[in-house]
């Protein structure tokens, strides 16, 4: 028997024996958990976590609802990245922001479950476009404030991870926040880029220099996070900025049904009464 395939049933006894003792469901369906090797899911429904795929904007990987869009003319942009240049020169948005990946970015970002944070980037590692190359990692900082409050900042995790994979540098504290400013989540799209206005600033900027810079992020929404992230960068000397996230936010006519079909399939156990 090969040495990996010898550990890995070794690794699943002792997870079934822990959760003999230590009972867990799955985030994703409620059932209870056994031999699966990813914390807090079940092998089900992790599988249920496909990329997204099919014509997409060339700059920032917005999905087209049309395969038309693309047919005739591959770097097709949309129309917010044709009125509004962003100044990243291309974003990578991998997965659907739809559960299970949704409860597990939420699970991972706001209730402190770190142990995510390796079976995320390697979903990220396994989505990755041909191409994408850089010299430097760099994550999307948060405020000393909010970093307190977290106690971790997750584009950092995955950014270390992602850095681990594709043997490359991460960068923790060349890009900082230096404005606390209101959470994204609760704003408009131009109260975001109001928002997030010189809330960035750079720490020896000679060390960016003529690199190339890979920013991380963990959810792409509107994108003025990763625009304004890479202006800063930009005005401190960088070559070029690209953007990798894990998951995009989109609206239901841009998911394609197989991905809501399959959420159909996994979703929780209905009681019986």
């Amino acid at each position: 028997m090969p040495h990996t395939e010898h550990s890995d049933r070794l690794l699943g006894w002792y997870r079934q024996a822990v959760r003999f003792i230590i009972p867990a469901d799955c985030i994703g369906c409620g059932l209870p958990l056994r031999d699966d090797p990813i914390p807090f899911f079940c092998r089900r429904c992790w599988n249920r976590i496909v990329p997204t795929t099919g014509p997409a904007c060339s700059r920032c990987d917005l999905p087209f609802a049309s395969p038309a869009a693309t047919s005739r003319t591959p770097d097709h942009q949309c129309q917010t990245c044709l009125e509004r240049p962003p100044a990243y020169e291309r974003a990578w948005t991998l997965y659907p922001y739809l559960p299970p990946l949704q409860d597990a970015i939420c699970s991972f970002k706001y209730r402190g479950k770190v142990a995510l944070a390796k079976p995320l980037a390697a979903l990220m590692a396994g989505a990755l476009p041909a191409g994408l190359d850089a010299d430097l990692i760099v994550p999307v900082p948060l405020h000393p404030a909010r970093l307190r409050a977290r106690e971790f900042n997750q584009s950092l995790l995955l950014a270390d991870h992602l850095g681990r994979l594709l043997s490359r540098p991460v960068s923790a504290t060349h890009l900082i926040r230096i404005l606390a400013t209101d959470p994204q989540t609760t704003l408009t799209r131009p109260e975001r880029l109001r928002n997030l206005r010189q809330a960035f600033g750079v720490r020896q900027p000679e060390a960016l220099a003529g690199r190339r810079i890979l920013l991380v992020d963990d959810v792409f929404t509107t994108g003025a996070t990763l625009n304004e992230c890479a202006k800063t960068l930009l005005k401190s000397g960088a070559a070029s900025v690209c953007a990798l996230t894990l998951a995009r936010t989109m609206g239901t006519h841009l998911v394609p049904d197989r991905l809501f079909a399959g959420q159909a399939a996994g979703s929780r156990p209905v009681p019986e009464v």
